[in-house]
């Protein structure tokens, strides 16, 4: 009786046992599922991970798109149009043979670029009285050069064979580009309706035959102490004004608002002599030295 009762006590032991392994077994196998998910989620965060190095590739390829737009800034439309149009350099020889002191502007050279137009009364850069003649024409930065284009006659073509001659009266500063003159109303009219904004044209130097003689003004302000001289009504561009001082003459220097300048007074109400650009000389005397008075002369260069 005895040995059975320890028999069923071993028994009951037994099988606490095994329930106990049991439950342990069961949160082990748990805690491996538990332990899984991460690792799973982990490789879920991956293709984020992935899509990294794709969006730096792509940030290369934008920075790479500015250097690639920059090249076709170096071929902008203004850029494009200059470099098609000749500078005075690629005007024939000829031209500078036979106008020793001419500028970029120079006779037998034909120059290539576009017209455009505004309303235009004569007045301008150049420092003209309005006028009654509103066939005039204000020329690009580059080939005003300092005012040496001021008072020029140049012949105007279009593409369609109409043509015009305009004094130059004014400077397009900026978005004229070389070669590009901008025309008086009236004049673009000759060559195209208004409506369409903007031609291509070609124009040379012009030497009217009807002309009008050389006039001279003195500036406001001017006095034997400095003054400013301007010379108008030239048939051909002016290259240099000089002044008598002493036994010689005195070459001024020319602003960019068309006057020649003695910053000193020397020369001011004495003689003057001009030379346009094919080496012509007026000397002209008896020039009274009052401000802003246009006073004519009885000189003109001759036609070429």
């Amino acid at each position: 009786m005895h040995r059975r009762w320890l028999f069923i006590g071993v028994a009951g032991v037994l099988i606490v046992a095994s329930l106990i392994v049991g439950l342990l077994v069961d949160p082990k196998d748990d805690t491996g599922d538990a332990e899984a998910k991460p690792v799973a989620g982990t490789q879920a965060d991956v293709p984020p991970a992935t899509v990294s190095p794709t969006a730096s590739v792509s940030a290369t390829e934008a920075s790479a798109k500015p250097s690639a737009k920059r090249t076709p800034r170096k071929k902008s439309p203004r850029a494009t149009a200059t470099s098609a149009k000749p500078s005075a350099a690629d005007a024939p020889r000829t031209g500078s043979a036979a106008a020793p002191l001419a500028g970029r502007i120079r006779p037998g050279a034909t120059y290539r670029g576009t017209a455009t137009f505004y309303d235009s009364d004569g007045t301008g850069a150049c420092m003209y009285d309005a006028s009654g003649d509103v066939m005039t024409g204000a020329m690009n930065s580059t080939d005003y050069e300092t005012a040496k284009a001021c008072g020029a006659y140049v012949l105007v073509r279009a593409a369609s064979g109409a043509s015009i001659t305009v004094r130059i009266t004014n400077e397009c500063p900026g978005d004229c580009a070389p070669g590009q003159i901008d025309l008086s109303a009236e004049a673009f009219a000759e060559l195209a309706r208004p409506s369409a904004g903007q031609i291509p044209i070609t124009w040379t130097l012009a030497s009217p035959g009807a002309a009008d003689t050389v006039s001279i003004r003195y500036k406001t302000g001017s006095s034997r102490y400095w003054c400013g001289i301007q010379v108008i009504g030239h048939r051909n561009p002016v290259a240099r004004l000089e002044v008598r001082a002493g036994s010689g003459w005195r070459q001024l220097s020319r602003a960019e608002y068309n006057y020649f300048i003695s910053d000193d007074g020397s020369g001011c109400g004495g003689a003057i002599r001009v030379t346009d650009i094919f080496g012509e000389q007026l000397t002209l005397t008896g020039v009274a030295l009052t401000a802003n008075a246009v006073q004519s002369t009885r000189a003109q260069f001759a036609e070429r």
